[in-house]
């Protein structure tokens, strides 16, 4: 074992993750979940999770949550989404980013969902990902947040954090939930992505985080912080 991989194997020993999901859960307490969450809180719905987080991605919380709201309105099942069409779909979903091609994907996923999966998101990661536009992001918040199940959700925040604290060393989200399957107790698999996701868009931004705000910092590797607040 080189002596890189040396060092990132005793951070990840050393690292206090008990401490620091204690502290984590206490302080998003401040701030608004994610807006998935507090859709899937509402009503455990599968099929909503799934839409709403093809609606979410490159797109602000406040967006996505308008969009998805006005979209369940005209159509809550994959059979009433088919009686739509693609402009009336991103008509109700702009502006979203992307609102052209997430209707058109939308409608894909949709009549996969009738033709292939009896009119329900499958609840495996592998079908999830065959659907249109679906990527392990999205496939695990739908098994995380529709279905209960344990996952961990990797986006941009649980992928930048982690290396930042030093706990896992990887390049791409991929690689990042690869390493935290091997590392991070599974009671904590489920809740990550929501505690990360919200301590990304409050504290730990990417550039210039508030470090000097920040309860865990005594806990940080702050691997490739170059500035801070």
């Amino acid at each position: 074992m080189s002596k890189a991989r040396r060092e990132v194997r005793r951070r990840q020993s050393d690292f206090r993750i008990d401490e620091v999901a204690s502290i984590l859960r206490r302080e998003v307490r401040r701030w608004e979940s994610p807006v998935v969450t507090k859709i899937a809180e509402r009503k455990r719905d599968p099929f909503r999770v799934l839409i709403a987080t093809v609606l979410s991605l490159r797109t602000k919380d406040d967006c996505t949550a308008a969009a998805a709201e006005r979209l369940f309105r005209l159509a809550q099942t994959p059979s009433d989404m088919l009686g739509l069409d693609a402009g009336t779909i991103a008509e109700t979903i702009y502006p979203v980013g992307f609102y052209n091609t997430k209707a058109d994907n939308i409608l894909a996923i949709c009549r996969d969902l009738v033709e292939r999966f009896g009119g329900q998101p499958p609840d495996s990661i592998e079908e999830l990902v065959t659907l249109k536009g679906v990527g392990r992001k999205t496939a695990n918040l739908v098994m995380t947040r529709g279905y209960g199940k344990r996952a961990i959700c990797v986006d941009t925040h649980v992928h930048r954090i982690t290396n930042r604290w030093g706990y896992v060393s990887t390049k791409s989200p991929n690689e990042t939930e690869t390493a935290l399957r091997e590392i991070l107790p599974k009671r904590y698999w489920i809740p990550i992505n929501d505690w990360l996701v919200t301590y990304g868009q409050n504290l730990c931004a990417p550039v210039s985080p508030w470090c000097s705000r920040c309860k865990i910092r005594s806990y940080c590797g702050r691997v490739g912080v170059t500035r801070s607040r």
